[in-house]
């Protein structure tokens, strides 16, 4: 429940939007929350929350737990979860504005902008053949972690790398892992190389490019990447991994609210609360003003984004999508006049778990976000994913369909 200091915060932020702060159908509601409220305590999270979305009308936030168990601090509507790879959403929509520009082609060689790349080993130079929309598609035959090399027993190496010049140092030791565009395989270092195109077709670091073109237009005042502002600081959530303890007994390990993507960033780097998420989210349904302008992307740039360009193994992450899109997770449901394609993503990093899936066709959504995993089971985002964290997802496509 909000307190009476915080509430009126979170409704100015959603009516900001033009979207109305109510529920939709209390069936699907109750449904939803009975799942979450139960994966939230049998999978011991520390502290979780989520919104739904329909047309023009947004929830309260539903939160539960602890965003910090050391300073008693509650989960409420001002607190900020980092947001891991849903971050990717952000860098492909920045590609697009400039693609809408006329300062780049979507079928450009990455090699264009980053000749760095030349030195990654791939058979019959294919690295030259490696396009944006390869990167966009995740089937471009990159690696999928970007820092390949750490080992969690030494707390000296960094969580990821800090320089550029780390991963140019590292590509004549790595190679693409089959011909661009044959198939698909996540890659977290693309977007970094994305990002690169970014700043070099703009002039301006990725996170000032972000902020000037998609944050603020958006009135995502609350968003930010990696070191949390001073004014900000208190509202951050921690993150906790659970691991096996002693007499059956869960060992909770806090850690830190604060961390640094370094490099990174442009894949994973993104804090924000719940209220500036359902703002990036209402544009990208259509429930928000800015969706029915050019302001932030023209709609069929985005309808261009959740065309199916390859097929995503079953076995992948933590829910079950058909096919990957110029970065979005693709979910068709239904068949003839009734078949629709949800659409989404997910994030992992450090302790947070979070997903977003929406229905273009309808303006429906559920963004929901939690500040724990399991350091076995939802370590490995790409892999060994949580189960009950999949099975959730999948209840909110049903929402949202």
């Amino acid at each position: 429940m909000h307190t009476l200091r915080s509430l009126p915060r979170i409704l100015g932020m959603f009516l900001l939007i033009g979207l109305a702060v109510t529920k939709p159908s209390p069936a699907q509601e109750q449904s939803f929350q009975a799942m979450f409220d139960s994966y939230v305590q049998k999978d011991e999270i520390v502290g979780a929350a989520y919104v739904m979305v329909s047309e023009n009308q947004v929830t309260e936030p539903h939160t539960l737990g602890m965003a910090d168990l050391e300073a008693r601090q509650p989960v409420n509507s001002n607190t900020i979860f980092h947001w891991a790879s849903i971050t990717k959403t952000l860098t492909a929509v920045a590609i697009m504005q400039l693609r809408d520009r006329g300062k780049l082609s979507l079928d450009d060689p990455i090699v264009k902008y980053v000749p760095e790349l030349t030195r990654v080993h791939s058979d019959d130079n294919s690295i030259g053949r490696v396009t944006l929309r390869h990167l966009l598609s995740h089937t471009a035959g990159f690696q999928s972690p970007t820092w390949p090399y750490r080992d969690d027993t030494k707390p000296w190496q960094p969580f990821e790398p800090t320089e550029w010049a780390q991963l140019v140092a590292m590509m004549p030791y790595q190679e693409l892992a089959f011909t661009p565009g044959t198939k698909f395989q996540y890659s977290n270092p693309g977007f970094i190389y994305l990002a690169r195109v970014i700043e070099k077709l703009s002039g301006d670091p990725y996170q000032v490019y972000v902020q000037k073109n998609i944050l603020t237009p958006l009135g995502m005042t609350r968003s930010y990447f990696n070191i949390s502002p001073y004014h900000l600081a208190a509202d951050r959530s921690n993150n906790y991994t659970l691991s096996a303890g002693s007499e059956g007994r869960s060992k909770v390990v806090a850690n830190g609210r604060e961390f640094h993507t370094g490099i990174t960033t442009p894949n994973g780097g993104l804090n924000a609360p719940l209220g500036d998420l359902a703002r990036w989210v209402g544009f990208l349904s259509g429930s928000s003003p800015e969706a029915s302008s050019d302001l932030i992307l023209a709609r069929k740039s985005l309808e261009e984004m959740w065309q199916p360009v390859t097929p995503v193994p079953s076995d992948f992450a933590t829910a079950a999508p058909e096919f990957m899109g110029l970065s979005f997770f693709l979910y068709p449901r239904g068949s003839g006049a009734g078949a629709v394609t949800l659409v989404g993503h997910t994030g992992h990093q450090a302790g947070f778990a979070t997903f977003f899936v929406m229905n273009p066709r309808n303006g429906r959504a559920v963004i929901a976000a939690f500040n724990t995993s399991h350091s076995e089971a939802d370590r490995d985002a790409y892999g060994k994913s949580n189960l009950g964290f999949r099975a959730l997802v999948e209840e909110a496509l049903e929402v949202v369909q």
